[in-house]
């Protein structure tokens, strides 16, 4: 069970560090570099640079070896990750010496406590490539089937935190992975507004949870029956509100109002 292990884990390790250095060196190298560089920082690049870099080595390890071989990808990837943020700190010495997210977050509720809490965050990394693929693989057949609105991925799902001065190391690879998450998440978002203002354009008797939805969901307050209304209601607002003559948006799109 060992060799397996150290095997998975040399392969693994060894393939994150080339591509992190890859990745780092790319931009300095003329304007073909910094092409290549900008493609893999919005989707789909962004994808797939991800998946080599993140699931792709699980996938491959846990069916050559099983799951000793995920454990080793993953020892791997946190070892080149901790190795990668130690040495871009060196590199950034001055900036590690001014302000930064980390140093105060960790005064203020402990290193151990801060640190296990992002940690704690990493565990949903998985979750956000499932929802990832849904906006790849199942939202096209509502494009195709029910004439739901097309969306440039990448104005959505990209990053660009590496930008900001001053932001190195630790605070910038945790930065990364919030500025991607946040576009997977608000692509889906508005995704699934459409698909609730198509499908169910009715308001939930539970107020609270009405007034907690409506920020990602306006139609809430912005065209969805109310929930002593009929369903007679419910068929005339999807009436009221589908599109003859282009794609589909839920009602409160700023579309609508441009063509309306």
């Amino acid at each position: 069970m060992m060799i397996p292990f150290a095997l998975t884990f040399a392969a693994v390790f060894s393939l994150e560090i080339g591509l992190i250095s890859v990745l780092t060196v790319m931009p300095q190298l003329g304007k073909l570099g910094k092409t290549i560089s900008e493609s893999f920082t919005q989707a789909p690049g962004l994808d797939v640079i991800l998946s080599v870099i993140v699931w792709i080595p699980w996938l491959i390890s846990g069916l050559l070896v099983g799951w000793v071989g995920v454990l080793a990808a993953l020892v791997g990837q946190l070892l080149a990750l901790q190795l990668w943020i130690v040495a871009h700190e060196l590199v950034h010495s001055e900036a590690v010496k001014g302000p930064r997210i980390v140093s105060y977050l960790n005064q203020r509720f402990g290193w151990w406590r801060n640190h296990l809490a992002l940690w704690v965050t990493a565990v949903s990394v998985p979750v956000f490539f499932l929802i990832r693929l849904a906006e790849i693989a199942l939202y096209p057949f509502l494009i195709w089937l029910l004439g739901f609105p097309t969306y440039k991925h990448s104005e959505w799902v990209n990053v660009s935190r590496q930008k900001f001065e001053g932001l190195v190391g630790h605070d910038l690879i945790w930065c990364l992975y919030c500025d991607w998450m946040t576009g997977v998440y608000s692509l889906g978002a508005e995704m699934l507004r459409n698909v609730e203002s198509f499908w169910c354009p009715i308001r939930f008797y539970n107020d609270k949870k009405c007034e907690n939805c409506r920020l990602d969901f306006p139609d809430i307050d912005g065209g969805w029956v109310a929930k002593d209304g009929t369903m007679a209601d419910v068929v005339q607002t999807i009436e009221d509100n589908m599109p003859s003559d282009r794609q589909w948006t839920w009602f409160g799109h700023p579309d609508r109002g441009n063509r309306e």
